[in-house]
């Protein structure tokens, strides 16, 4: 579990690890640096390795015992493409491959057309069917004002665990303003993932003394390390 006992302002690189989900996702990762990861992942006390579902299962076996999570993103990198049939079989069986934590795209396209009901249980079945949390994607600067306050709502209602600004950097570089905008809105129960382009000490600190309890970033070694940007990161 993450200590939120100590201000965000207080905390030094290396005690930022728990609040990070280490994440590699990129086209054709091998299984040797798939273990890697989970290796260091667990090494440096991340809250999680964020991984494709392919390789959960043996990431699952690398973290075994260890106390780190094991994550996985559906309906991604392009998001809002699966039928909501598939998304919640694909879900289930990410989880009992060895997934604790799902981040999930949601269906822009259907908010915009003002299906909400449609929305709402394409979440809602995500979130019955896996059993574990759920952290949907919602893609703030792609909505308008009433389409975040609507994506918000209908979120939680469905059982999201998390709000996340976004997908990935290519979305929108996460933000002080946007976690704001979300713990503000969030109810008792409901927390805030921070997700896009975050590549430094500073930039993670702020978007924890913002309200963040967890941030998604491929730059996490950096990160604890205070060594500076990483230009390759936009998760």
């Amino acid at each position: 579990m993450t200590d939120t006992t100590t201000s965000p302002l207080e905390l030094t690189p290396a005690e930022l690890a728990p609040y990070i989900q280490h994440t590699k996702i990129e086209l054709g990762s091998t299984r040797d640096e798939m273990i890697a990861h989970a290796r260091e992942s667990a090494e440096h006390g991340f809250n999680a390795a964020m991984v494709p579902a392919s390789w959960v299962p043996l990431v699952a076996a690398e973290l075994r015992g260890t106390g780190v999570g094991i994550a996985s993103a559906l309906d991604f990198p392009t998001v809002g493409v699966m039928t909501s049939a598939g998304k919640a079989a694909e879900a289930a069986e990410i989880a009992r491959l060895g997934a604790t934590q799902l981040d999930i795209g949601v269906q822009i396209g259907w908010l915009k057309s003002g299906m909400f009901d449609e929305f709402r249980e394409d979440i809602a079945g995500v979130v019955r069917a896996s059993g574990i949390p759920v952290k949907v994607m919602l893609e703030l600067p792609l909505l308008t004002e009433a389409e975040k306050e609507a994506a918000v709502e209908l979120s939680m209602e469905a059982g999201a665990a998390y709000l996340k600004n976004a997908s990935s950097g290519a979305v929108e570089v996460a933000n002080p303003d946007s976690v704001r905008y979300l713990v503000e809105r969030a109810r008792p129960g409901v927390l805030v993932k921070a997700s896009g382009s975050i590549k430094s000490f500073p930039q993670a600190k702020a978007l924890l003394a913002a309200g963040a309890v967890l941030l998604g970033t491929s730059a996490g070694i950096s990160i604890i390390t205070d060594t500076g940007d990483d230009a390759t990161s936009s998760y």
